[in-house]
């Protein structure tokens, strides 16, 4: 799944130039993707849309993130860490960061790696049609042998 995730990524510039399910699946199938993979990216884009579009009628928190331990469980402390730091650093806001968590406990993996949180946020970003900044860009491109974990203090 990730692979189309990535794919669409740097096939659509924006979301809105990304075809309907229907025919995307389609598009996909041609560029040889497994359908189940297909069915799992689009059922995964659906769950970023619904989220973006009910956090986004939400006011803006202030307060400070505490994670539920199925939370823990799928993030792990180094996607955790990670998020942390992008919110930190003012690259991911609060709602982003829910959005984020949402998509990431959508998936059936635990813990999920930094990798794939990485493209969540990503994703997330360009369905947001926002342009990561250079310094989240080069964090969020890199894998997780080239960069020493992002710790939590």
């Amino acid at each position: 799944m990730f692979d189309i995730l990535v794919y669409l990524y740097e096939t659509y510039y924006r979301p809105d130039a990304c075809p309907d399910a229907q025919t995307l699946a389609k598009k996909l199938t041609s560029v040889g993707f497994d359908e189940d993979e297909i069915s799992e990216a689009i059922d995964w884009l659906s769950v970023l849309a619904a989220t973006t579009k009910n956090l986004q009628q939400q006011a803006e928190s202030t307060g400070f993130r505490i994670y539920v331990p199925l939370e823990n469980a799928v993030l792990g402390s180094a996607a955790i860490g990670f998020m942390v730091f992008l919110e930190s650093t003012k690259l991911l806001t609060a709602q982003q960061r829910e959005i984020v968590i949402e998509c990431a406990l959508a998936l059936n993996e635990t813990p999920i790696s930094l990798d794939k949180l990485k493209i969540i946020v990503l994703m997330m970003l360009w369905s947001q049609e926002k342009e990561p900044d250079l310094l989240m860009f080069d964090e969020l491109l890199l894998s997780d042998d080239e960069v020493s974990p992002h710790l939590l203090h």
